[in-house]
C-alpha cells in the first residue's frame, strides 16, 4: 500500500505568459516546473501552496484558484504523491531566484515541455484554459509514463 504525500503546485499566469522555475536541487532538479512542495503539519493545502510560492519565488498572491489534483505513482517508491495544483492570475512582488528555484517567464506558445515533467504537456493546456481536472500518472523513473488517466471535472 502506498502512503500518500501531500504536495502543492502553483502556476502564476499572466495574459499569454506563465512563470516557471528551474529546479536547482532535490526532486525534479534540472526541470522547469511551477512552484510548490510539501504541505507542513498544521497548515492547510492552500497555506502550504502560498508558503512554497513565497519561499521559492518571492511572490505572494491574493487569490489562488485550485484547478487540479493529480496523483503520481513512481515504480519502486512507497509514496503516492498527491499534488494539488493552483493557478494565480495576479501576484505581488517580483519573481526572485531562491536556493531552490530560478524563475523565468515563458510565452504560452513557447513553454519548454521537453525540459519539464512528461505529464505537464497533457494537463497544462487545461490549466491555461482555466479548466479543472483530476488525474493519475504512473511513472517508471522520472521520464517514462507507464499509464495515466486525466479527466476534466466541473469542480474540485
Amino acid at each position: 500500500m502506498l502512503s500518500p504525500k501531500l504536495l502543492t503546485l502553483v502556476l502564476v499566469v499572466r495574459p499569454g505568459r506563465v512563470l516557471l522555475g528551474m529546479k536547482k536541487r532535490g526532486f525534479g532538479a534540472g526541470k522547469w516546473n511551477g512552484f510548490g512542495g510539501k504541505v507542513q503539519p498544521g497548515e492547510s493545502i492552500e497555506e502550504g501552496a502560498r508558503r512554497e510560492l513565497l519561499e521559492e519565488s518571492g511572490l505572494t498572491v491574493d487569490a489562488l484558484e485550485k484547478v487540479g489534483n493529480i496523483k503520481f505513482e513512481f515504480v519502486g517508491e512507497t509514496q503516492l504523491l498527491d499534488v494539488h495544483i493552483f493557478r494565480a492570475d495576479a501576484y505581488n512582488g517580483e519573481p526572485t531566484e531562491s536556493e531552490e528555484m530560478r524563475p523565468q517567464w515563458f510565452e504560452c506558445h513557447q513553454i519548454p515541455f521537453s525540459e519539464m515533467w512528461a505529464d505537464d504537456v497533457l494537463w497544462f493546456p487545461l490549466m491555461l484554459q482555466k479548466k479543472k481536472f483530476v488525474g493519475y500518472f504512473k511513472f517508471q523513473g522520472d521520464d517514462v509514463i507507464l499509464s495515466h488517466k486525466l479527466e476534466e471535472v466541473e469542480k474540485l
